[in-house]
């Protein structure tokens, strides 16, 4: 039984091995045809006078564009009267929003800064 296993870890190793040099000759071959391929444009372009710029003329080249209202700062609209601190809606509530709500029973009206100016 050891006997199949040794036998066959053995074909592993050898096909692995084989595997390996059949990718490295493809690379190989890949890498030959690249060069020859870069050759072959680097004449035509010198043949006519090309630059690399002259092969994008017209096609549109897109932009990331960010969303206009990216990075503006959003003036906050709730205020913990007894630390001052505030929050602008967006986001995760912070804690002292969690805790007052949870353990004070207050609404998340009652910390509008527009309520605490009245």
């Amino acid at each position: 039984m050891t006997t199949n296993l040794q036998n066959l870890l053995e074909q592993k190793a050898a096909l692995e091995r084989q595997q390996r040099a059949i990718q490295d000759q493809l690379d190989v071959i890949r890498n030959k045809d690249r060069i020859e391929a870069i050759a072959r444009i680097k004449s035509l372009m010198a043949e006519h006078g090309l630059t690399v710029p002259d092969l994008f003329v017209g096609e549109k080249i897109k932009r990331y564009k960010p969303h206009p209202s990216a990075g503006r700062r959003v003036p906050p609209k709730y205020r913990d009267p007894l630390t001052g601190a505030t929050w602008t809606g967006r986001g995760q509530q912070p804690r002292w929003i969690k805790d007052a709500i949870a353990n004070d029973g207050k609404t998340l009206e009652s910390f509008t800064i527009a309520q605490q100016a009245q």
